[in-house]
């Protein structure tokens, strides 16, 4: 006789897959790749910018190459290689590209749970965080697709960053004057356009932003590079939202 205890339904198992806890391109909404796929073309025209004007400014190949690999910071790059170039010491070029980039920290703490739950997972999500990849995860609702933006941004960009750098150091001063090309209006205007949707739909995210531009402009001739971008960080400071208000019944409505 079968026991009692015995069911005919087999029992049920959890198997996690292999590469069950990896993003995937359907886990974005319609759209974003390509807008992320157009961030990963300007990035790789910045630096390939960024790697000619290292070379040219006299810096063996080498230092663009290793700094973007274990530095991975565009706008502090720039800085950095700027004083090198111009005769600065290794040491204020340190210090000027830390106090740019520790903006990112500010994005380390919204975007901690996006990462991964796992030390492997944070620690290489740390060193992808920028800019670009911040914009695009703060701008998806569901938890899917934001690890999704945040994981094809931030690989993409990377790759994309550190392959045109090596082709602008080996292309050296082939390229001529890169000024000329207004490849340092590339970042802003991408950043301008991916923030302008939740500037339009968050009142509380205009008022920031309008404040720290404010800050930052008025600090700029006043203080050295890099510092006005720190202090426009005060502007999170105008979100805040006031004290609610009570709420009113209108008239003939249910309570």
């Amino acid at each position: 006789m079968r026991s009692s205890n015995r069911t005919n339904d087999p029992p049920k198992r959890t198997i996690r897959a292999p590469g069950a806890s990896l993003v995937r391109l359907s886990d974005l909404p319609r759209g974003v790749l390509r807008d992320i796929a157009l961030v990963w073309l300007a990035d790789a025209v910045v630096g390939v910018s960024f790697g000619a004007i290292a070379v040219a400014g006299g810096l063996p190949l080498w230092v663009p190459v290793l700094m973007s690999l274990l530095v991975y910071a565009g706008s502090a790059q720039f800085s950095a290689v700027g004083l090198l170039t111009a005769g600065g010491g290794p040491v204020a070029a340190a210090v000027t590209g830390l106090l740019l980039n520790s903006r990112t920290a500010a994005f380390s703490l919204a975007l901690a749970d996006d990462l991964g739950r796992s030390w492997a997972a944070r620690l290489i999500g740390a060193h992808l965080i920028t800019d670009e990849t911040a914009a695009f995860v703060l701008a998806q609702d569901e938890g899917r697709a934001r690890k999704a933006a945040f994981w094809i941004s931030g690989i993409g960009l990377f790759l994309a960053w550190n392959v045109s750098v090596l082709a602008g150091a080996l292309a050296g001063t082939a390229l001529g004057d890169t000024d000329k090309f207004g490849l340092d209006a590339a970042f802003p205007a991408i950043l301008l356009a991916l923030v302008l949707p939740a500037l339009r739909a968050d009142s509380a995210a205009r008022r920031a932003s309008a404040a720290g531009a404010v800050i930052a402009v008025a600090a700029a001739p006043l203080l050295p590079a890099g510092v006005p971008v720190l202090l426009a960080l005060l502007g999170l400071l105008a979100a805040r939202r006031g004290p609610r208000r009570p709420r009113t019944t209108a008239p003939g409505s249910a309570s």
